[in-house]
């Protein structure tokens, strides 16, 4: 599902307005976290993954690193737990790692909101209802966000992804931004129990989307 030439238009407006007024006020704190990240983990301060963004297309999030690059005796990297620094670890806390993504959004790769930029290898385990998720940019936050972030499963978060894919306005856009300042504020739903980030989609064994508009309309008026 394609959006209108002119809900897309107002969009790009909304997010390069908002990501260039971001980016001049929190300036500061830009200079401030890049130098915290050099003196603790070194170079290089930003850390580039591909991502998937609009129609399964690749493209390089930005974000400040906040983890080491520790291996274990097989070379295989360590659980995320075991090589988030301390002041990574206070990074994710106030989501101040998240910053970089501005630039991702006046680049045109994300929107200020949609569903989150996840790994190209998620794209073969996704089934028909979840890949919907592509049909928007990625955002910097989103629907899932702001209704249980990292305390969701995956399919319980990709079913609020479609929902938002389906039911998207700009003042939807404007609600999920004022609810995510208020959740940075909260420090509600960081992670998941028993990890420090969300752990790795596996795929789904059963097909989800049945209860998506159940569940967006239980959520909206958090």
């Amino acid at each position: 599902m394609r959006e209108p030439k002119l809900a897309s238009a107002a969009r790009r407006a909304l997010d390069c307005t908002l990501a260039s007024a971001a980016l001049l006020l929190v300036s500061p704190l830009l200079l401030l976290t890049g130098v915290l990240t050099w003196l603790t983990l070194g170079r290089p301060i930003l850390f580039r993954q591909a991502r998937t963004g609009l129609g399964g297309r690749l493209f390089t999030l930005y974000k400040f690193r906040t983890m080491t690059e520790a291996r274990d005796a097989d070379g295989r990297p360590l659980p995320d737990k075991a090589r988030l620094t301390p002041v990574g670890r206070f990074l994710r806390w106030v989501s101040f790692d998240e910053f970089p993504q501005l630039l991702n959004v006046l680049k045109g790769d994300m929107s200020l909101v949609g569903p989150r930029p996840l790994l190209p290898e998620y794209l073969a385990r996704y089934n028909a209802f979840q890949r919907r998720r592509h049909e928007v940019k990625p955002g910097i936050t989103g629907w899932a966000q702001v209704n249980g972030r990292n305390t969701l499963t995956w399919e319980q978060k990709f079913e609020l992804d479609v929902w938002y894919v389906d039911h998207w306005t700009l003042w939807l856009d404007l609600k999920i931004l004022a609810m995510t300042l208020w959740q940075v504020v909260t420090r509600r739903g960081i992670s998941q129990p028993g990890h420090a980030t969300m752990p790795e989609f596996s795929g789904s064994p059963h097909s989800t989307g049945s209860h998506t508009a159940e569940a967006g309309r239980s959520n909206v008026a958090v």
